[in-house]
């Protein structure tokens, strides 16, 4: 029962801190680690312990998944090449850059030193998707960032278990192997992700029960990453897969209410599970700091240097990379800024975390792993650090680089496309009147609708503060065309977004819009 209480008491608590964050806009994640460090520091707080299983089985799936069915296909096929070379080429550099100076700076045997580099080496998809959701970053910049973290997992992955290997087992590195477990990681984890996606589209076409729906969506990033671990290959890059093939394809696999509905559901658990996975972050260093051994009381030190050489072979690594992107897209003079934003923005959270945990604590013989201790504080601390630091600072720096979006872009853009869709209706209804199949007075009130509909979107593009939405009536003839008028307005945004004339973003909220309408006609 005492369990019971501490979990419902970390839901309250993380709750109210999210909620707060939200009203002073700041990061809900830096304020929930700061929140849960308070706490933990209070007399008589209860220690907590996290288990690697808890992270791994029940948190990470819905989460990945989550932040997988916000990626923009199109725009991620964009860049998927900084993507691998990130994915792949940093993670390498960043795991033997802090094991070089974790083994120097630290009493860390070179071994665990490795095994440090390779827990801290990916940054975080949780963490990046959490802190980046509400920047106005451009479209590309915020793909390679979400994409990097996202399949970085399988290289960080191999490094992990090789480094585990060679600590616990005292083995030598095997990277021939190494390199075919890779394959089997990224591309096992690939095609399961694939197949689990294809089965539930198959399966979400045939129902249109907004429970049924809402389980088989709840129960879609479990069932892949389930499958992915037993058959030994990357859960996290399966749930991926499955969240990006089934993200863009989501208009076509439900109508407007069960739509709505899942966004609903999934904006409650995510919400959730990441305030109380963020807060149990900031409650466990202290647990583990009261477990270190005397000789360990400088750790901080120590994860402040491991801080800094992840930023610094961050930054190293993309300036370069970021000059030959900015040279192949026709752009002479380099721009410093984006690399600068892209570093700040590689935070470390929660696959880190879940990484260090599933450390063995004996080794192969039966002898105690005495520097485990050590290397969990140190990979906490320093997500607690990135969390915080890069996470309250990161806003600022995102604005005074210049590459952020206006709001007056994405509201001239959104304004733009409510045009096109409004004039696409009225076309259709044009159609329609030269057909005389409808009473007159319906094509009247239709028009006018429409008609508000357009010369609000006008408004929009001559002033950002105009608002409004038109008000439907109850006739069954007038909801059956206005149904029809949406389906010619969802055809015609999709054409938009083919085109490229608008972002995976404003596509997202119109199409919001329109199940919004859609179901509001169905409910009358």
């Amino acid at each position: 029962m005492r369990s019971v209480g501490t979990v419902l008491a970390l839901v309250v608590l993380a709750t109210v801190v999210a909620t707060f964050a939200r009203r002073w806009r700041i990061p809900a994640p830096s304020l929930l680690v700061v929140a849960g460090l308070a706490v933990a520091l209070l007399p008589g707080t209860p220690e907590i312990e996290i288990s690697p299983e808890l992270i791994g089985l029940v948190v990470l799936p819905p989460l990945l998944y989550a932040s997988a069915e916000e990626l923009s296909w199109r725009e991620l096929r964009m860049v998927w090449k900084p993507v691998g070379i990130l994915s792949i080429g940093l993670v390498l550099a960043s795991a033997a850059a802090v094991g070089f100076v974790a083994s120097v700076v630290t009493p860390l045997s070179w071994q665990m030193a490795f095994v440090l580099g390779a827990v801290l080496a990916s940054t975080d998809p949780v963490a990046v998707t959490a802190l980046g959701r509400r920047l106005a970053l451009p479209p590309k910049v915020q793909v390679l960032v979400q994409a990097e973290s996202l399949f970085n997992d399988a290289t960080s992955l191999v490094l992990f278990r090789v480094a585990v290997s060679v600590a616990v087992a005292s083995a030598a590195a095997g990277w021939g192997a190494a390199g075919g477990e890779f394959l089997v990681l990224a591309g096992g984890g690939t095609l399961i992700g694939a197949a689990v996606a294809g089965v539930v589209a198959l399966i979400r076409r045939r129902t249109e029960d907004p429970v049924l729906e809402t389980v088989i969506s709840l129960v879609t990033p479990y069932a892949a990453y389930v499958l992915a671990e037993a058959a030994h290959t990357s859960g996290v890059t399966s749930v991926v897969v499955a969240g990006v093939v089934l993200g863009g394809r989501g208009e076509k696999l439900t109508n407007a209410r069960i739509r709505l509905q899942l966004h609903a559901v999934y904006g409650t658990v995510v919400f959730l599970l990441e305030s109380v996975v963020f807060s149990l972050i900031g409650l466990a260093l202290p647990a583990q700091v009261r477990a270190l051994s005397d000789g360990d009381r400088t750790w901080p030190l120590y994860a402040l240097a491991v801080a800094a050489t992840l930023i610094a072979v961050r930054l190293l690594w993309l300036v370069p990379l970021s000059a030959v992107v900015q040279r192949k897209g026709g752009i002479q003079r380099m721009n410093w800024r984006l690399p600068v934003v892209l570093t700040w923005a590689g935070t470390r959270g929660v696959v880190p975390l879940a990484a260090a945990l599933s450390i063995p604590v004996t080794k192969r013989g039966g002898d105690a792993l005495t520097e485990r201790p050590l290397v969990l504080v140190l990979t906490t601390s320093v997500v607690v650090v990135t969390l915080v630091v890069q996470g309250f600072t990161l806003a600022p720096v995102v604005r005074r680089s210049g590459i952020a979006l206006e709001p007056d872009h994405t509201e001239r853009e959104e304004a733009a496309a409510r045009c096109s869709l409004a004039g696409a209706g009225m076309k259709r209804l044009e159609e329609l009147s030269e057909l005389e199949a409808v009473p007159e007075v319906v094509l009247d009130r239709l028009r006018r609708g429409l008609s508000a509909r357009l010369a609000d979107a006008r408004e929009r593009l001559a002033d950002s503060n105009g608002h409004g939405s038109p008000t439907e009536s109850a006739d069954l003839v007038y909801r059956q065309l206005r149904r029809d008028l949406i389906a010619v307005e969802a055809a015609e945004l999709q054409r938009l977004y083919d085109a490229h004339t608008i972002s995976d973003t404003t596509r997202r909220r119109l199409q919001r819009s329109l199940d919004l309408e859609e179901a509001r006609l169905a409910d009358a």
